[in-house]
């Protein structure tokens, strides 16, 4: 586990501070995946403005790709995420976790052709690559072509994002995801 050096001495809030249908997956969340996980999520989300499915991928590809490599620290991380939403946001979900992020200069987002959800970490000499599953991928794809057909881009299409993202959240286990390259 990485050493945060941080303001929190710890990250536990009360229930009650968090929005509902969160509040309603928090135990079962924090037992199933630990407080390390729902803390790098959670701050994710928060720093990123609403609850999205690539800013918490994010968030599980960095802690588990940390569980992986040797040594302590923040990795060096490129990422194949891009600039461009809604693929790019995967970027804040890898910083959030890993600590790696622009301010330290540790994180480089790789001008592709094609943006993916796919890091590069190096930590202790030791790399690795690191992408979603392409039948995760898949169900991402097909979630969100339901939820264009269903509602367009009006308000009930983004409650219907969080709701995909609380799942991918709850169901979605970061040890299992993942395919490492």
């Amino acid at each position: 586990m990485m050493v945060r050096n941080g303001v929190l001495s710890s990250f536990l809030l009360p229930e009650t501070l968090y929005a509902e249908d969160v509040r309603a997956m928090m135990p079962s969340t924090i037992e199933r995946y630990g407080i390390e996980e729902w803390r790098a999520i959670v701050m994710t989300n928060e720093i990123h403005g609403h609850l999205g499915i690539y800013s918490t991928l994010g968030a599980k590809m960095g802690l588990y790709a940390l569980s992986l490599l040797d040594g302590e620290g923040e990795p060096d991380i490129e990422s194949y995420a891009g600039t461009c939403p809604p693929i790019s946001c995967l970027n804040d979900g890898l910083q959030i976790s890993t600590g790696a992020t622009l301010g330290h200069g540790l994180i480089t987002v790789l001008d592709v052709a094609e943006k993916r959800v796919e890091a590069k970490m190096t930590r202790g000499g030791q790399s690795l690559r690191i992408a979603l599953k392409s039948e995760y991928q898949q169900q991402i794809r097909d979630d969100i072509r339901h939820g264009v057909e269903q509602y367009g881009h009006t308000a009930p299409y983004w409650t219907y994002v969080r709701g995909l993202a609380i799942k991918y959240w709850a169901e979605w286990d970061r040890n299992k995801i993942f395919v490492v390259k």
